[in-house]
């Protein structure tokens, strides 16, 4: 009996045990799932949508402004590239301009260096029959006959002999002070042959006298030691030229620098070429050598 139960109990509860239980909630739960995937991929669609827009807002804004930079950039390179052209022919211009002033200017040279050589002609002309005293003693009231009497008695020691006839003129050169004294005295003879014999004894004298011409020479009793110095009178052109010369003669070794009718020369020998100093560039490219 027990037994019978038994077998009936387990054919009943088989048979009532719903077949395919758990399998079939799971379908369910599935199919759910299903159902809300085509939502949730509009879903994401239209997120991805706006954000493309967005993206493409942002994109299309930023290209705007580029292109607006783009266009402000390419007028100001044309403003450059205008003013570029317009400074390059206005310095085309002026290179020209310099250049016709560095023409006119190098003509200009030439020219005034001719001028100056014919008014240095002109002063070397004027005083072709003069030669100054140099360091003489200045006289309280000196006037011209004490200057013509100074003469007189000094070509009278080195045996040259003047007559007043032979002076056309005679003065003392004004200091650029007030308060300058022994400056030059200028005499102006009647002929170039006179100066030239004046200057050749006063020379000689020199060089056979061991007291050399000072101021006794010329009937100054006071200060009479006072050495006085007797040359042809140069233009100052000349005077700043036999300066150089006499400094390039020192500095080289030149036996000879003297001057002859308002011209300077040099000597380095007997044997060499006599040199006429005619201009400071002269005396440094000598100098140089």
């Amino acid at each position: 009996m027990d037994k019978s139960m038994s077998e009936s109990n387990l054919s009943e509860v088989q048979e009532s045990t719903p077949p395919n239980f758990v399998s079939v909630h799971r379908n369910k739960r599935r199919r759910e799932e299903m159902s809300n995937i085509p939502i949730e991929l509009e879903n994401f669609k239209e997120e991805i949508k706006h954000m493309m827009t967005s993206m493409l807002s942002a994109q299309v804004t930023e290209l705007q402004k580029i292109s607006a930079s783009q266009l402000e950039m390419q007028k100001t390179n044309l403003n450059i590239e205008s003013s570029m052209a317009f400074l390059t022919a206005q310095n085309e211009e002026f290179r020209k301009k310099i250049g016709q002033m560095e023409l006119k200017i190098e003509s200009d040279g030439k020219y005034i260096a001719v001028l100056e050589d014919r008014i240095e002609d002109l002063q070397r002309g004027n005083r072709k029959s003069n030669f100054e005293m140099k360091n003489v003693p200045k006289l309280k009231g000196e006037d011209k006959d004490n200057l013509i009497d100074m003469v007189l008695k000094l070509s009278g020691n080195i045996g040259c002999q003047l007559a007043k006839s032979d002076i056309k003129d005679i003065y003392r050169v004004r200091g650029r002070k007030e308060k300058t004294q022994n400056t030059p005295i200028i005499v102006e003879l009647i002929s170039t042959l006179t100066k030239s014999e004046m200057l050749r004894m006063c020379k000689s004298f020199n060089i056979k006298h061991k007291t050399k011409i000072c101021a006794k020479h010329l009937g100054i009793g006071v200060d009479g030691d006072t050495p006085v110095y007797i040359s042809e009178q140069l233009t100052a052109k000349g005077s700043r030229l036999h300066f150089l010369a006499r400094d390039l003669a020192k500095s080289k070794s030149y036996k000879y620098c003297w001057t002859a009718y308002g011209k300077v020369y040099v000597r380095q020998e007997d044997t060499t070429p006599i040199i006429t100093i005619n201009n400071e560039a002269q005396v440094q490219q000598l100098m140089q050598k």
